[in-house]
């Protein structure tokens, strides 16, 4: 038999409709830039997915820098701000490019501690404010708690900071209106809602000047250089287009039925984040005395696919930033994240709260 595959927030199978624009594209010499008929078929179908996008985000489509996925598009900004403030709980893609960024804490459930926040914020000196930018996760990729990204926006509105948020894990599970919320940059990667890896785009607002990290040509308003990576881009539109949001969150009530199954049969077992706000398809497992490394291969065996965390490229489990960030070190390296997407169905949330169940009993 087939695994069964939940761990859609390290990235998500392709969507059919994704692969069938990216094959309509694959044996066409289509560059966008190019002025003859390929070229402009190309840009027709550039402007397509754009169009996908920006309807999805309620945004210009001049708003729009397609990039070679979140990681590129999360740099992109960064590299354009002297001084970052960003919190603890942050992916690798903005705390890795941002060494020396200003950390502000989160509580036992992995909220931002906008009291903090807004303490440094107020402590600026008005010189330093243009070079100064806040970067905070709108869904946390580990645990799914959700940040008040319109609060924060507002927040840093209100003392003239830039403003940006890492919307990777957010987008397809949860609606996006950013002409509703004050940000200034927003990231996005076509692989977390079954598009293809290589594809990323970056909001950036109306009048926000950004220097392409990369020297080359003009393409992206001279704000990307490199030719656009055309069938991934057209596999991102159409991924977005095809999304159900409504069954991603339909997610909320298997998701909630298999942690209370799980819980009720074993009481040590504790849901990290759970009394905060998060991402339907999210379950982050906090399973006293069995690793999560242990943990993860287990289920493996069982036939279910979960991760520990965010994805490693050592391939190799860490104990989570998140997790000891939130003042839970002695759960750091205990915790297993359970997500799904597209593809999942209510038997496969019910199988692997059984089969969690089982393995916790026998290990523990």
């Amino acid at each position: 038999m087939m695994p069964v595959y939940l761990d859609y927030n390290a990235t998500a199978p392709l969507l059919p409709q994704a692969a069938e624009a990216m094959a309509a594209l694959a044996n066409i010499p289509a560059n966008p830039s190019s002025i003859h008929h390929f070229g402009r078929m190309a840009r027709a179908r550039l402007d397509t997915a754009r169009g996908q996008l920006a309807a999805a985000l309620n945004i210009s489509v001049h708003d729009i820098i397609f990039t070679s996925g979140g990681t590129e598009a999360n740099n992109l900004v960064l590299g354009n701000f002297r001084h970052i403030i960003t919190s603890a709980i942050e992916h690798d893609a903005i705390l890795a490019a941002c060494p020396d960024a200003q950390i502000v804490p989160v509580d036992d459930q992995g909220r931002l501690c906008m009291d903090r926040l807004e303490e440094i914020l107020a402590a600026l000196e008005d010189a330093d404010k243009p070079d100064i930018l806040v970067s905070i996760m709108a869904a946390n990729n580990e645990t799914g708690t959700l940040q008040p990204i319109a609060e924060i926006a507002a927040l840093c509105r209100e003392y003239q900071v830039a403003c940006h948020s890492d919307m990777i894990q957010y987008l397809g599970k949860q609606a996006i209106d950013l002409a509703a919320v004050d940000l200034d940059f927003a990231s996005f990667s076509a692989h977390k809602i079954g598009g293809p890896s290589g594809v990323g785009a970056l909001y950036c607002r109306a009048g926000r000047q950004l220097q392409s990290l990369l020297r080359g040509g003009g393409q992206e308003q001279n704000r990307r250089a490199g030719t656009e990576n055309l069938p991934g881009i057209a596999g991102f539109g159409a991924a977005l287009a095809a999304y159900d949001n409504a069954a991603t969150r339909s997610q909320t009530i298997w998701r909630d039925k298999a942690e209370k199954d799980i819980i009720t049969a074993c009481p040590e077992i504790e849901v990290m984040g759970g009394n905060a706000p998060r991402l339907a398809n999210t379950s982050a497992l906090y399973l006293p005395d069995l690793p999560a490394q242990k943990a993860v291969m287990m289920l493996d065996l069982a036939g279910f696919c979960v991760s520990a965390g965010a994805a490693c490229s050592s391939g190799k489990v860490r104990d989570s930033h998140v997790i000891a960030a939130m003042g839970r070190n002695e759960a750091a390296s205990q915790v297993i994240r359970i997500s799904g997407g597209w593809q999942s169905s209510e038997a496969d949330w019910t199988g692997v709260a059984k089969a969690v169940i089982e393995i916790y009993k026998r290990n523990t």
